[in-house]
């Protein structure tokens, strides 16, 4: 693996490519799309003879930051499975087990394959802590992990934020959570209002937070009446409800619950990598 990226790296960012050079690689980039999807080759091998000398230096360049890319997301995923590994007791039967599994690989396969920690670190150690605690624990069903998976790449790390602010302060109103977010008051027509309006429908809609509601025993929602107060006529005038509504409370569903534990929650390491000696 090593040899590997090495080799990226000189292909890559050596800054003495003459033109002859960039030339080479600038096909061989356009060798390997042929090759990964067949039915662009003949336009590649089309393309490769018209581009003119000034055509070819910039697809060399993009072909440079392309491969940069890909070494880089290998590095990422490299470093994700030492730290997955780091973080598990191979001695134990049951998780060695469990790592050796095709469902367990399935959900390797299905992680590394759409990789959402592409696009931040915050990402890339929530697809870690996900396989980290799927190999550990048991508490929820593959299908319900798959799912988490799938929330990465559907969500952003401003949605992220909303659920941790909403786990640590169960029953918070939306204005509880803008406040906790350390964010400032902003105009109810705003872009940053609307923006946070349509976290919350997300949310909601994807099963992760709900309004909070009064249970029975068996955990049914005891309904609210609802109903025009005395001495109120109803026909003031009226305006939509606020983005950062003071009233309403949310909380957490029981998949969201688990999400955070799987996603936001990181396992300690059990191996530590030996530190590296400072220079004197």
């Amino acid at each position: 693996m090593n040899g590997y990226n090495d080799a990226m790296d000189n292909d890559v960012e050596d800054p003495t490519l003459d033109s002859n050079s960039g030339k080479k690689l600038a096909r061989a980039g356009m060798n390997v799309a042929g090759g990964a999807i067949p039915f662009v080759g003949g336009f590649l091998s089309a393309a490769a003879n018209a581009w003119s000398e000034h055509d070819q230096e910039r697809i060399n360049s993009f072909f440079k930051h392309w491969l940069q890319m890909l070494a880089d997301e290998m590095k990422e995923k490299e470093r994700t499975i030492f730290e997955i590994a780091a973080r598990l007791d191979v001695h134990d039967e049951s998780t060695a087990k469990r790592m050796a599994s095709p469902e367990y690989q399935s959900l390797l396969k299905k992680a590394f394959r759409e990789w959402p920690a592409a696009e931040s670190e915050i990402k890339r150690q929530a697809v870690r802590n996900i396989l980290a605690n799927a190999a550990a624990t048991t508490i929820v069903s593959d299908d319900v992990v798959k799912l988490f998976l799938d929330w990465l790449k559907m969500y952003s790390e401003f949605h992220f934020q909303v659920i941790s602010a909403i786990y640590n302060n169960s029953g918070v109103t939306r204005a509880g959570v803008w406040n906790k977010l350390g964010k400032s008051p902003v105009r109810e027509d705003s872009a940053e209002a609307d923006l946070f309006k349509l976290l919350i429908r997300d949310l909601s809609t994807g099963g992760i937070i709900r309004q909070h509601a009064e249970v029975d025993y068996y955990g049914n929602k005891i309904l609210k009446t609802h109903g025009t107060p005395k001495g109120s006529s109803g026909a003031g005038p009226r305006t939509a409800k606020s983005a950062f509504d003071d009233e309403e409370q949310y909380e957490l569903t029981g998949l969201g619950q688990q999400f955070v534990h799987y996603a936001l929650t990181d396992l300690p390491p059990k191996i530590e990598a030996p530190r590296e000696t400072m220079p004197a």
